[in-house]
Order: structure tokens, then C-alpha cells, then sequence
């Protein structure tokens, strides 16, 4: 049965994880898998272990476990969370209210329907079908991005993806893993309606093209699950 986790980077987030996992070695079963590498993306630092022990043991071991694919010396990233900004905030308030308006145009107060109503209504009910079709299918991806070089400035690589905005696509968290030698890779959550977005087009018309090519030499998918 699926299990959702919000806020990570938050005390009520990493309580939330650690009551999951009392009990358990991993998100889903005996061994880790994608579920883990998934979760993990969204914790930004290892999790207390006066506070919370379960989560802090699982953080180590996967961490472990992904440390075996790089051998390079780490050397400690930091990654602060950004709060939502105040312009984006009403965005989904407005959404309920929107949806109200539409059911108020269904709506006849003074008798019968016109023909012309009818059809009206029709329309609407057709465009409602429409736009459903085509989000009802999400994936939730994560993504290895790599730079050219050790010289390269991750945070002008990270604002160049980010850049990247398309009907059906939405960023989420991200953070910079040592792959070894000095170089670092940004390992990067997005989600994508499946009918809108394809992630090989993605990475090849636009992530591995100019301008944003200047940064970014090659990206992976390491994870890629239906929502």
C-alpha cells in the first residue's frame, strides 16, 4: 500500500518518517529500493539520532548503500530548503474557488434549461473530460544530472534546469552528491504528466541542448515511478 510523506525538511516531516519506520529497515520490505533512493532525495540532512533514532539509522544505511556507486571522498554539501513564495501561495487557494464558480454555471435557478444552456453546458462538461484525460496519468522522476567538469558552477547548472518550464512539469527537491575527484552531481526530483512530457525528450531537446549544454554534459534517470 502506498505511503506519502511531505515536509522532510521539517520537525513534524522527520516525526512523521520516523513513526513509518519504527519497526522497519526500509521503506518497502527487507531491502532497500526505490522507495528509499525516493524519500532520501527529499530528507535534506541526516536526521537527529537523539531525536530521531529510527530515521537517523535508515538515513545512514541508505546513504551507505548509495555511497558504494561513488567512491570519491566526500566532502559535505549543505542544502537549505526554500519556502514557498508568497505570489505562488494563493495559486492553489484560488483553485477551490474556481471550481465553485464552474459548478455555479450548472446551476438553474428560474426553471428550465434553454437549448442553448444545454448545449452550453455541454461544452464545459466535455473540456472538464478533456483536461482530466490528459492529467491523469503522473510520473514522479528522479534524475542524475552531471557537469563537465569540477569547474563547473552547480548553482548556475541547477538555475539553468530549473529554468526548463513546460505544460506537465514540475521541479522538486534537489541536492549535490560527490561522484569523485572534486566533481559533484546534482541528483534532482521532478514530477510529470505523463501525456504532456517525455523525459528522453526532455534530456535531449532541452536539458542536453543550448544553452543550458554549457553546464549540464549527460543526465540519468535513476528512478522513474507512476504516481
Amino acid at each position: 500500500m502506498a505511503v506519502t510523506f511531505s515536509d522532510l525538511h521539517t520537525e513534524s516531516g522527520l516525526k512523521s518518517l520516523e513513526s513509518y519506520l519504527s519497526g522497519k529497515t526500509y521503506i518497502s520490505g527487507d531491502q532497500i529500493s526505490k522507495d528509499d533512493v525516493k524519500v532520501y532525495a527529499f530528507v535534506l540532512d541526516k536526521p537527529s539520532a537523539d531525536l530521531y533514532p529510527t530515521a537517523s539509522q535508515w538515513y545512514e544505511c541508505v546513504a551507505s548503500k548509495l555511497a558504494a556507486s561513488f567512491p570519491g571522498k566526500a566532502a559535505g554539501v549543505g542544502i537549505s530548503a526554500q519556502a514557498p513564495s508568497a505570489e505562488a501561495a494563493p495559486v492553489k487557494e484560488a483553485a477551490p474557488a474556481a471550481a465553485a464558480d464552474e459548478d455555479d454555471d450548472d446551476l438553474d435557478l428560474f426553471g428550465d434549461e434553454t437549448e442553448e444552456e444545454k448545449k452550453a453546458a455541454e461544452e464545459r462538461d466535455q473540456a472538464k473530460a478533456s483536461t482530466k484525460k490528459k492529467e491523469s496519468g503522473k510520473s514522479s522522476v528522479l534524475m542524475d544530472v552531471k557537469p563537465w567538469d569540477d569547474e563547473t558552477d552547480m548553482k548556475k547548472l541547477e538555475e539553468a534546469v530549473r529554468s526548463v518550464e513546460i505544460p506537465g512539469l514540475l521541479w522538486g527537491a534537489s541536492k549535490l552528491v560527490p561522484v569523485g575527484y572534486g566533481i559533484k552531481k546534482m541528483t534532482i526530483m521532478l514530477t510529470i504528466v505523463d501525456d504532456l512530457v517525455s523525459v528522453d525528450d526532455l534530456i535531449e531537446e532541452r536539458l542536453t541542448a543550448e544553452p543550458i549544454n554549457e553546464y549540464v554534459q549527460s543526465c540519468d534517470i535513476v528512478a522513474f515511478n507512476k504516481i
